[in-house]
């Protein structure tokens, strides 16, 4: 497929602000034609899947505030940011959650996927179990990098193996906000056309981590279930997570406290 130059927003998105940060108004059907479209037309930029945790955290992090802001689509990943769409009048919206995301192109035929994250071991597992889940999936590059600051040096070479590999997709499994920040920092030297971060999506599909059942995810449920799995790991996120939300968004639908509307970035068009 042609290479064109970066780009750093869709072309006419329907969007809100939500808390500083530019929501797509999507479902999992409009992502993935918006995805094939632009891959097909040769266009480079990375998608961020959100939730309210990223929304929140992006509040003391203005990096992760700017990644989101410079990103080519951010989707829906949790039902509270559907519930705001619907409610802002994109009554079609629908979760984007990364898993099925990851599916359904993984099971477009023609296209070459590459992961990046996680541990070789997790990545065997993944690729194999991905082999019975999408079958027309081409693998041809998996990088587990080490759980540490890269050096210049590997931070080259794992540059030069995505890019050697020609993949169409990088999945990167690195964990909000980290593999959010890496998408944002290596977009310029990554020359497939789309980055995509899925988060726990390596884990579900490798088998090592339970999915919600549907109902509990279309209830906005599911943060209460990962945390009855995995309590003294992920209690503290919730306790600040949940009401945090809650509070801001308060702020923001009473005009209490202004969240400044993300940059327009023009598009750059394929040649």
């Amino acid at each position: 497929m042609t290479r064109a130059t970066p780009v750093s927003a869709p072309a006419s998105p329907g969007e809100i602000n939500l808390l500083g940060v530019k929501v797509s108004a999507l479902d999992l059907e409009s992502a993935t034609a918006r995805l094939l479209a632009a891959i097909r037309a040769g266009r480079r930029g990375y998608v961020c899947l959100c939730g309210a945790h990223g929304l929140v955290d992006s509040q003391s992090m203005p990096e992760l505030r700017r990644a989101y802001n410079e990103a080519f689509l951010v989707t829906p990943d949790g039902m509270p940011l559907v519930w705001e769409l619907r409610r802002q009048g994109h009554t079609d919206a629908g979760r984007v959650y990364g898993p099925d995301l990851m599916l359904e192109l993984m099971r477009e035929p023609g296209l070459r996927h590459a992961l990046y994250g996680t541990t070789e071991h997790t990545l065997a597992k993944l690729e194999h179990r991905l082999k019975e889940l999408a079958p027309a999936a081409t693998i041809v590059c998996r990088i587990a990098p080490p759980f540490r600051a890269l050096t210049p040096e590997e931070e080259d070479k794992i540059t030069r193996d995505l890019n050697a590999a020609d993949a169409d997709l990088i999945w990167v499994g690195l964990g909000a906000p980290k593999q959010e920040l890496w998408m944002a920092r290596m977009r310029e030297r990554l020359t497939a056309p789309m980055l995509i971060g899925v988060g726990a999506a390596f884990d579900f599909h490798a088998g090592n981590t339970p999915q919600a059942p549907g109902w509990v995810q279309q209830r906005g449920l599911e943060w209460l279930y990962r945390l009855s799995r995995e309590p003294r790991r992920l209690w503290r996120r919730y306790v600040r997570v949940v009401p945090g939300y809650l509070y801001l968004l308060a702020l923001q639908r009473t005009g209490l406290r202004g969240f400044a509307a993300p940059p327009q970035i023009e598009v750059q068009e394929a040649p």
